[in-house]
């Protein structure tokens, strides 16, 4: 089993510095552009996916249509265990915002932000039942960074700690015992349109 975990694509929030948590904040036109260039390199690659699952939120939700689209495939019905981390009070602001308010250590301070561990707690159920459920199948997940930041230091202790960039694709496969990285936090079908 493969399982594709990417983050949706850019959003005005985002393009702007702005934490978005659980808001839901659209695609902007380049998100959209994203997904339609991941959608055609993963065409071309040799994994044939089954079906997208995304965190129901509809950054992540219409960046799973474009793709499960171009696909030929389905779209499950969302999962609210793959929605981004809640950031509560620091949502909607700016990293200057944050720190004029806060302080250089505002993440350390309680502002109603979802704690790391539970985080990690939902996406690894998710995960957990995905393999027990689909373990013959394909599947590309479309999800938020914090909550595949979180994912991948659960799975992977400080291995990986890159920023996860919008529209990027990681690769996991299922073996018995764990889930093994097959690609990280790639953004080729970004870079490649840029030059």
């Amino acid at each position: 089993m493969l399982v594709g975990l990417i983050r949706h694509g850019l959003t005005d929030w985002n393009a702007l510095g702005k934490i978005q948590g659980q808001s839901d904040i659209p695609l902007n036109e380049e998100g959209r552009r994203q997904a339609k260039l991941l959608a055609a390199r993963l065409k071309d690659e040799p994994y044939k996916w089954d079906f997208v699952i995304t965190s129901g939120l509809s950054r992540a939700q219409e960046s799973g249509e474009i793709i499960a689209g171009e696909l030929g495939i389905p779209v499950y019905d969302p999962d609210s265990r793959l929605m981004e981390r809640a950031f509560g009070q620091v949502e909607g602001m700016t990293t200057e915002e944050r720190e004029t308010l806060w302080g250089m250590d505002w993440r350390l301070q309680d502002l109603g932000q979802e704690k790391d561990h539970e985080v990690q707690e939902r996406a690894l159920a998710f995960l957990k039942e995905l393999g027990e459920s689909y373990a013959d199948k394909n599947v590309l997940v479309i999800s938020h960074g914090g909550l595949l930041a979180q994912l991948f230091t659960a799975l992977f202790q400080d291995k990986f700690t890159e920023r996860i960039g919008n529209l990027s694709l990681t690769i996991l496969e299922k073996n018995e015992q764990s889930w093994e990285p097959q690609l990280y936090n790639c953004l080729k079908h970004l870079q490649e349109t840029e030059q």
